[in-house]
């Protein structure tokens, strides 16, 4: 019966909207207890939509459909997104308190390039570790490879997006030091 599997499907679907956005609300919970900020969360909470230009052009490009495995998919890539953005908004944050007389430019600057290296690490072994599943490989492989390709092609434009655009946000939502007389 297509009615009765079109009708389970947006039910599936709404399921996975609900449990999203119930993921988002913990993750901002839980980072915002951690980080003792309101703002934090939020700048580290950029990112997630950033790796939606990914998931779009990967599903476009391999002619995969948006169905209940991709949303999956677009749930962990959420989860390693944040986490990618968390090492370098923490890292800031550190050296912030390190040396609080410090521009803040130069600190964004240097901690981009500390933790440029981890968070690339994270997103390549995440990436290679998908592809198999990408292709559809083994059994069953073609009913995992949608969320697999979910997951590498919004981690490489989470990634690159997020390095680039965390400092700027982080930075923009920084007050600038009070000119000294």
């Amino acid at each position: 019966n297509i009615a009765g599997d079109w009708q389970d499907q947006q039910e599936s679907f709404q399921a996975l909207v609900q449990g999203f956005i119930l993921a988002l609300i913990l993750m901002y919970m839980v980072m915002a207890s951690q980080f003792e900020s309101l703002r934090d969360p939020l700048l580290i909470l950029v990112a997630v939509p950033l790796g939606a230009v990914g998931v779009i052009l990967i599903l476009l490009a391999t002619g995969t459909t948006f169905n209940v495995q991709s949303f999956i998919g677009s749930v962990i890539l959420a989860g390693i997104v944040v986490n990618n953005a968390i090492v370098l908004v923490d890292y800031i944050n550190q050296l912030r308190r390190a040396d609080p007389e410090a521009d803040i430019d130069l600190l964004i600057v240097q901690a981009s390039i500390r933790r440029f290296r981890p968070i690339l690490m994270t997103t390549l072994t995440t990436v290679l570790a998908m592809v198999p599943i990408a292709l559809g490989w083994g059994e069953g492989g073609e009913l995992q490879s949608p969320m697999a390709r979910v997951v590498i092609g919004g981690l490489v434009s989470g990634t690159l997006i997020t390095l680039l655009a965390i400092p700027l946000i982080y930075r923009a939502a920084s007050p600038s030091k009070p000119a000294t007389a």
